[in-house]
């Protein structure tokens, strides 16, 4: 799962080199963090939260033909480099 949501992800950002994801869990569900560079954002949400919205709908869609529950969260950065769920 972590490489398929990598590739859609550094698709579609502008640093890709940046791209973090992080997956928590176990053979049943998955949890999968996603950060990227704080410019990079906005594409990754997409206009009324669409893109975001998609990337989780094709996430479901392979996770349920492999019987695994995912979830996709976007962390983001503060300024004192802590990492806070968006």
């Amino acid at each position: 799962m972590k490489e398929f949501v990598a590739y859609i992800v550094k698709n579609l950002v502008d640093h890709p080199e940046k791209v973090r994801i992080n997956e928590i869990g176990g053979t049943q569900s998955l949890i999968i963090e996603l950060s990227v560079e704080k410019s990079d954002i906005g594409k990754i949400i997409g206009k009324k939260g669409k893109t975001i919205n998609a990337i989780r709908t094709l996430l479901m869609s392979v996770a349920s033909r492999n019987g695994i529950r995912v979830s996709l969260e976007i962390l983001e950065e503060d300024e004192h480099g802590n990492m806070h769920k968006r």
